[in-house]
């Protein structure tokens, strides 16, 4: 499981101290080649934290050769300051990793700044995530680098996952194989709040064996993303920090066709996606919210949205009440194309409300079970969704509220 399941790819997770209660804050994914393609998507929020703004720059050139994440700190609305320390962040990670000559020679490399001995900071990337407007210690962070980079293992992909959680009460990971188990694609995630569109604060790093380039990386990456993480929506509030990265070694020698391989991704990243809801803060109802009949795509998700959105529909879901009208007044907030007397809801299978009315008997809809399922027909065309979200509850608003995350 995890970023080390694919051939060609390195990983640790360690404490560095950044952290306050003395766990696990520090991960390092090393892509031992021989192929460094990559491609990324990151928050749209228009303020971004300073590793967002460096790794952007890092993706554009087409190749990652390591990833340094830490939690513990955002390193976001740190000014000047904050994108030095990301800057000095990657640069350390790049000696440590020279040094160590765990990377290959290459005109790559050395165009980014580096050495035929290794890589430069321009191949690096960096992701970060913990709370807002605090500095990183780098007194504690940088030498952490090199304690992770010598723990770099074909086994740590486990420990990388478990040193990116925040409010997380467990890592995220995933892996999924092409046919006849030619190359894989691996993953892990990180991510409890603050998830909503664009992207859902999550960190997520994925890696493949397969022989891919760059453009096709991005290809199946912006793909995947658009039908998984940017459909969950737990509390509405969107991150500055945001990260999928997709890192691919070619390690495995095969060169896949398009299909298959951006199939691969979209798995690991619904699964990935699935479980960000499922570990979502203080939730004890997952809540799978499909449009259909929509006149289009886009009306779908925007309807969607607004369901997951609602807090007096959450409310009630965590209650265990089919409060369908709570759903039409959350359509009805919306400029999709519909009609008020042809909305259908159901609740668990249950259509509780048929042409904008009273349907079945809303006793019937059972809410026992962890996943509640509500479908919202617009009778306005073909087109649909799966938004994916969760209930409101006093313990959400408890960890919100009685410490800074």
């Amino acid at each position: 499981m995890s970023v080390t399941a694919p051939k060609g790819f390195a990983a640790a997770g360690i404490a560095a101290g950044i952290k306050q209660n003395g766990g696990p804050d520090l991960a390092l994914v090393l892509n031992k080649g021989p192929r460094r393609a990559a491609a990324g998507v990151f928050t749209s929020n228009r303020v971004k934290a300073a590793p967002v703004l460096w790794s952007e720059q890092v993706v554009r050139g087409g190749e990652i050769a390591a990833v340094v994440l830490n939690s513990g700190g955002a390193n976001a609305c740190t000014g000047p300051q904050g994108f030095q320390d990301t800057h000095a962040t990657a640069e350390k990670a790049a000696e440590v990793l020279s040094a160590l000559g765990t990377l290959a020679a290459g005109s790559a490399g050395e165009a980014a700044g580096g050495s035929a001995d290794g890589v430069g900071a321009g191949q690096i990337a960096v992701a970060s995530t913990g709370l807002i407007g605090e500095l990183l210690p780098m007194d504690k962070l940088l030498p952490g680098i090199g304690k992770a980079a010598a723990e770099l293992s074909e086994h740590g992909g486990e420990k990388a996952a478990l040193a990116i959680k925040t409010t997380d009460t467990v890592h995220k990971t995933a892996v999924a194989t092409g046919p006849g188990g030619a190359w894989s694609v691996g993953g892990m995630a990180k991510g409890a709040g603050m998830l909503a569109p664009g992207l859902a604060t999550m960190l997520v790093v994925l890696t493949t064996d397969a022989d891919v380039e760059a453009p096709a990386l991005d290809r199946a990456l912006r793909e995947a993303t658009r039908t998984t993480f940017d459909r969950v929506d737990s509390d509405g509030c969107m991150s500055t920090n945001d990260t999928v990265l997709l890192l691919a070694s070619g390690a495995s020698g095969a060169t896949p066709e398009y299909g298959p391989f951006a199939e691969a991704v979209r798995e690991v990243c619904a699964d990935l996606a699935r479980q960000l809801i499922g570990d979502a803060e203080g939730a004890s109802k997952d809540i799978r919210i499909e449009v259909v009949g929509a006149a289009s795509e886009d009306d779908a998700v925007e309807v969607g949205r607004s369901i997951a959105r609602n807090n007096l529909l959450k409310c009630a879901i965590h209650g265990e009440d089919p409060n369908w009208g709570r759903v039409l007044s959350a359509i009805g907030t919306t400029g999709a194309v519909f009609e008020p007397d042809r909305l259908n809801v159901a609740i668990n299978d249950v259509w509780v409300c048929k042409n904008g009315s009273v349907g079945e008997d809303r006793d019937l809809v059972d809410m026992r079970y962890r996943e509640v399922r509500i479908t919202a027909d617009l009778a306005a065309g073909d087109e649909s969704a799966v938004i994916w979200a969760n209930d409101l509850t006093a313990d959400y608003v408890h960890e919100n509220s009685a410490y800074s995350s």
